[in-house]
């Protein structure tokens, strides 16, 4: 059977993010992607002009429609707006017994907040427990540790602790030529180092790589190859990447 993953995320209007990128990602991966939208984003290279929440109910039915019929053998979460849509989307996949990858979407590229607070403490004692890997960046990290403003490695480790997931704590916003990205799970820490890029065509790499996880799941590889080669394909997309929009361009999602 072609390995199905459901996607669970925003629209962006410019293709570079989200469901946009989830589909073309997947598609290169060779993995049918359905979708379920949690928002819609009016949104190009230079910024998120506005954004229109889906009704929760819709949400949910979007998920049940997919999930009755199609199936999914790993599910991605990326953008949920707010509490109701978090709430709503743990619900609906309470009984999913495949691997769930959790990107904790918070603020755009470009800077513009994509969630609101209260939807932070749904994700953090909800959907962090239900997912089989988290993958924040490091301002997200803070965000999501108990202790904001602790060692960032620190509060990964704790938080995959406490959820019971595994964390890939993504580098993306450090410092330094070098580029560290961390997978933390119950067998310890392995620790992916690449030199670091300077380039802005980085529109939709958390939205990227989370699916591309998804995708290496899917295909029954194990967390660690699937981490591996989501990190490539990102990479290889920023290299080449068309040069498109005056501000955080998209990857390059065809080589």
């Amino acid at each position: 059977m072609t390995p199905r993953i459901l996607s669970i995320a925003g629209s962006d209007s410019g293709g570079s993010a989200g469901i946009q990128a989830d589909i073309k990602t997947a598609t290169a991966f060779e993995v049918y992607s359905a979708t379920a939208i949690t928002a819609l984003t009016a949104q190009n290279t230079l910024g998120v002009t506005d954004i229109h929440p889906v009704p929760p109910r819709h949400v949910a039915a979007q998920i049940e429609a997919v999930l009755s019929d199609i199936g999914a053998d790993a599910i991605k979460i990326g953008m949920l707006a707010n509490a109701d849509i978090a709430d709503v989307v743990a619900r609906c996949l309470e009984a999913f017994t495949g691997p769930i990858i959790l990107d904790p979407v918070m603020v755009a590229t470009s800077g513009d907040r994509l969630l609101a607070e209260d939807a932070i403490e749904v994700i953090r004692s909800t959907l962090c427990p239900m997912a089989a890997v988290i993958t924040p960046n490091l301002p997200e990290m803070d965000v999501l540790s108990a202790k904001p403003g602790q060692d960032l490695l620190v509060a990964a480790m704790a938080l995959s602790n406490q959820s019971g997931a595994a964390v890939l704590l993504k580098g993306g916003h450090g410092d330094g030529e070098e580029l560290e990205d961390t997978l933390i799970t119950d067998q310890g820490t392995k620790t992916f180092t690449a030199k670091r890029l300077i380039s802005n065509q980085t529109h939709g790499t958390g939205c990227t790589l989370s699916t591309a996880i998804a995708c290496g799941l899917a295909h029954e590889k194990s967390l660690e190859i699937a981490v591996e080669d989501g990190l490539k394909f990102v990479r290889r997309g920023i290299e080449t990447a068309p040069g498109l929009g005056d501000g955080h361009g998209p990857l390059n999602f065809f080589k």
